[in-house]
């Protein structure tokens, strides 16, 4: 093996990883969807969470970045301890379909079939296939091709390596070296320490079937490294739980003793076979298929011999991790952005107890204009500032979001996300101005005319219901309803309107001092444009839907259809105020 020969395997390293990368970023914008939903179906069932990550893993390629994604679940609270565990153990099982696919390399014979499997026969079609779809016009081609090529290149990597290495079995250096190797404790450490250099196991297995092809690697060798590299792997789940809760912590530390406990049970499986049959087939070479096989052989075995035992492993790690009195819970987790539809999917969760806040602080601040209670205005006080934490966080983390590489689809809806939060954020302002309003009333001792009173209840119902309308709108995503919030927004409006103007006529007749007019007229208009906001959020959905995002092209096409007359005939006989003495 010469200086090219290493320059090759270097090459080829690096190739494998970088393919590895693209494929895996690629795999995971293309099931972003199917992401969302398989993680969404995991329940107290177990035999649900362990088939959920092995197919989540068999999909993206990677258990590094499922078990992160269980880790930022567990830290954002959309996912409980117990459930992780056995979604952990799915991970490793998922993740060893990676090796099978590396042994392709091996196939060999001239049948039609076996020609088409070799890797130098369809990767380069694959090659080029991925990018011709890179330069098509939607996101999914784009990302099809991104996969296609990374797939390619992870596989010519492949290649070139197992080229590279093909000299070192004449290499007496490397000989000796793996006859060190043939120590068990040694070998795990080998594979342990490698695997988390390059903080990847696959990539690893992958470099261990590469050297498969000098032959030299046998079952007395190649077993322990196998064994360390799955707790190798554990080291990146280890790095991303910092800064976590400590369910997340305890999470990666239930994903290391899974490996820790599976390898301490195979190792010694291994000392008894290799004792007890002495030379039979431990001392043969090992090929790609057969380090696939053990690969999967282990974390499968692991997953059924520590399924029953994983409220042990959940109170190991809560031994290691003990509870304590603070913990730095956290509605949203950067670790999630590794997959965009997951992320939007913790992003709509906490808006929509942001919305739930914002609609809730509305509610009890209508109470205070009917009798004060300065326990209900500090109450809303803390709802506002909540909604005040909910939009900083969930802005910081769409925008990062956004910066990254997203399909259209994905960005559209970070930029309806960002604009929403806006509004209820807004309305929960206008929240703590009512109560300012209802104070200042209070405090001035100042008492409306009965039907200036009944009037204000009026609108204060229509605005309620606008209020619920678009909760129950944006929560369920109901597009359809969302064109009734307009109408009665134009309602609200006209309500606004006439209860000023029939206030201003009692002024001007000396009915009410001037002083109430100021007062009335600030309520009117923090009341008014609480249902602006709400037509600014259902607008804002339209608007994603149709890919625009021309709120004022779009409410003004809305006002000039026959359904909305309709709508808003039927809201205008709904809320009707009291004929004017």
């Amino acid at each position: 093996m010469d200086l090219l020969d290493v320059l090759d395997l270097i090459g080829g390293i690096s190739l494998f990883l970088f393919g590895m990368n693209i494929m895996g970023n690629g795999l995971e914008r293309k099931a972003g969807g199917r992401l969302k939903s398989l993680f969404n179906s995991i329940t107290k069932n177990s035999f649900v969470g362990l088939s959920v990550g092995t197919v989540v893993t068999a999909i993206i390629q990677s258990s590094a970045a499922t078990t992160i994604m269980v880790i930022g679940f567990i830290n954002s609270g959309l996912m409980t301890l117990s459930q992780s565990v056995s979604v952990i153990m799915g991970a490793n099982i998922g993740t060893t379909i990676t090796s099978w696919i590396l042994s392709l390399s091996e196939i060999s014979g001239t049948n039609l079939i076996f020609v088409l499997l070799k890797p130098s026969t369809f990767v380069p079609i694959l090659a080029f296939a991925g990018v011709v779809m890179l330069f098509g016009k939607s996101d999914g081609r784009k990302e099809t091709g991104s996969i296609l090529l990374g797939f390619s290149v992870l596989m010519f990597g492949m290649m070139t390596m197992s080229s590279a290495v093909t000299g070192l079995k004449d290499v007496k250096e490397f000989t000796d070296a793996l006859v060190l190797f043939s120590n068990p404790i040694l070998g795990v450490l080998v594979g342990m320490v490698f695997t988390a250099i390059i903080q990847s196991s696959s990539a690893s297995v992958g470099v261990l079937q590469a050297l498969a092809s000098t032959g030299r690697i046998t079952y007395d060798n190649g077993i322990p490294i196998i064994l360390g590299q799955n707790i190798g792997k554990c080291v990146i789940s280890l790095i991303s739980s910092f800064g976590t809760n400590k369910n997340a912590k305890r999470a990666a530390f239930v994903h290391l003793f899974f490996n820790l406990f599976g390898t301490a049970i195979f190792l010694t499986a291994f000392f008894v076979v290799k004792f007890a049959m002495r030379r039979a087939f431990i001392y043969d070479s090992m090929s790609a298929a057969n380090i696939a096989f053990v690969h999967t052989l282990f974390n499968v075995v692991s997953a059924v011999l520590l399924f029953p035992a994983q409220k042990l492993l959940v109170r190991l790690a809560e031994k290691i991790i003990p509870d304590d009195k603070k913990d730095n819970e956290v509605e949203l987790d950067e670790r999630l952005l590794i997959t965009p539809a997951v992320a939007l999917e913790q992003c709509r969760s906490v808006i929509n107890a942001m919305a739930r806040t914002s609609v809730g602080a509305i509610k009890l601040s209508f109470g205070l204009l009917d009798e004060f209670d300065k326990a209900t205005r500090r109450t809303v006080i803390e709802m506002e500032d909540k909604t005040d934490h909910y939009e900083d966080m969930l802005s910081t983390y769409l925008i990062k979001f956004s910066s990254r590489k997203i399909n259209s689809s994905d960005s559209m809806k970070a930029t309806e996300y960002l604009k929403c939060i806006g509004d209820f954020e807004r309305m929960a302002d206008h929240s703590i101005n009512i109560a300012r309003n209802a104070e200042e009333i209070m405090e001035k001792e100042i008492v409306f005319p009965e039907s200036t009173n009944g009037d204000i209840k009026v609108l204060i119902r229509a605005i309620s219901d606008i209020c619920d309308l678009t909760l129950e709108v944006f929560l369920d995503d109901d597009i359809a309803r969302a064109y009734d919030v307009e109408p009665l927004e134009q309602v609200i409006d006209k309500l606004k309107e006439e209860i000023r103007i029939r206030h201003i006529k009692k002024m001007q007749q000396g009915l009410c001092p001037v002083n109430e007019g100021f007062v009335l007229g600030d309520l009117l208009t923090n009341l008014e444009r609480i249902s602006d906001h709400c037509s600014n959020i259902a607008g804002c959905m339209i608007d994603s839907r149709e890919n625009n995002l021309l709120l004022h092209t779009t409410l003004g096409a809305i006002k000039n259809t026959d359904e909305f007359k309709l709508k808003y005939d039927s809201f205008l006989s709904r809320y009707v105020l009291a004929e004017m003495q």
